[in-house]
């Protein structure tokens, strides 16, 4: 069925290359009888793996990137990461220290690599979200331990706060690049009418 979807949207999109994303959904889905949130999701995909290009996309700008609904990731995850530096620079004790378990471990054994795979892979099709985590614990359980080695040669040591905020701020300019990155990807994608 998404295959009957796919080839309709094609077809779509070749009849009409300058019609908007409304018009193309929704004949789509009046004329192979699906609802339209299939339709758009197909469109979605084909728009992801570049076979159809949309007009006017709205990032004119690298800012434009960082203040969309695609640019929210970059967001969240330095919250995170803000987050688990808090945590652990500002409990100490009580019952609030499983969330700064939590959120260490978090910051110890995914952020890094998965700063390090979307710096690396900045599109979203590239790998599937089961490759991406393994390789975002993979990769974590690397640099992780290479921060530590890079801290023991310098004057502050391998102790907490140095750790943590090396981890911090490696994982910061990670996300820092895969965010540029990305907003190249989609700045290079804009186009005129769809293709």
């Amino acid at each position: 069925m998404a295959s009957d979807i796919r080839d309709a949207v094609l077809r779509e999109v070749e009849r009409r290359p300058c019609a908007t994303v409304e018009e193309i959904v929704n004949e789509v889905s009046s004329r192979v009888g699906v609802p339209r949130e299939y339709v758009a999701y197909e469109l979605m995909m084909l728009w992801k793996r570049g076979a159809v290009e949309l007009e006017g996309y709205p990032m004119d700008n690298r800012a434009m990137y960082f203040l969309s609904i695609e640019g929210l990731w970059y967001w969240v995850v330095l919250g995170i990461s803000l987050a688990s530096l808090s945590a652990v620079l500002l409990i100490s004790s009580g019952p609030l220290m499983y969330i700064r378990y939590a959120l260490g471990a978090l910051m110890t054994l995914f952020m890094p690599g998965y700063s390090l795979v979307e710096t690396l892979y900045p599109r979203g099709d590239e790998l599937k979200p089961l490759e991406r985590l393994a390789l975002s614990i993979g990769l974590s359980l690397a640099i992780t331990p290479l921060i530590g080695l890079i801290l023991n040669y310098t004057p502050w040591g391998i102790r907490l706060i140095p750790i943590v905020v090396s981890t911090t701020l490696v994982t910061t300019a990670l996300l820092t690049t895969a965010a540029i990155r990305k907003s190249n990807y989609y700045l290079s994608r804009r186009s005129r009418c769809f293709g």
